[in-house]
């Protein structure tokens, strides 16, 4: 099994994603707000406040979903993702990757 962690920079996608993971088999999923590196730099420490002019099209807030994904299911859900998204190598898309899994207690099925 594998932890699949993906930053989606596209927050209006996000309920679509979901419903593509239960569709696929992902039983759960956790999902949490976040914001780029590059943005508290840029917007809380005055010593960067250069960097704005370099966000300037990004978008100020991103989602994390993390899932612990059965091995042989990862590149399908990675291939919805990127259904959905847009490929994943295109700038401002998101972020994935995965991480494998040696143990998991308190999932809804056992692996």
């Amino acid at each position: 099994m594998q932890l699949l962690v993906f930053i989606l920079n596209q927050e209006e996608y996000l309920d679509e994603i979901l419903s593509a993971f239960v569709e696929v088999g992902v039983k759960g999923a956790t999902i949490i707000d976040s914001v780029g590196m590059g943005r508290i730099l840029a917007h809380d420490i005055p010593i960067f406040a250069g960097l704005r002019h370099l966000l300037e099209g990004n978008r100020p807030y991103n989602k994390t979903i993390f899932a612990v994904v059965e091995d042989e299911k990862v590149d399908e859900v990675i291939a919805v993702i990127e259904d959905i998204c847009g490929s994943l190598d295109k700038p401002g898309t998101g972020l994935l990757f995965t991480l494998p899994v040696s143990r998991a207690k308190g999932l809804a099925h056992e692996f």
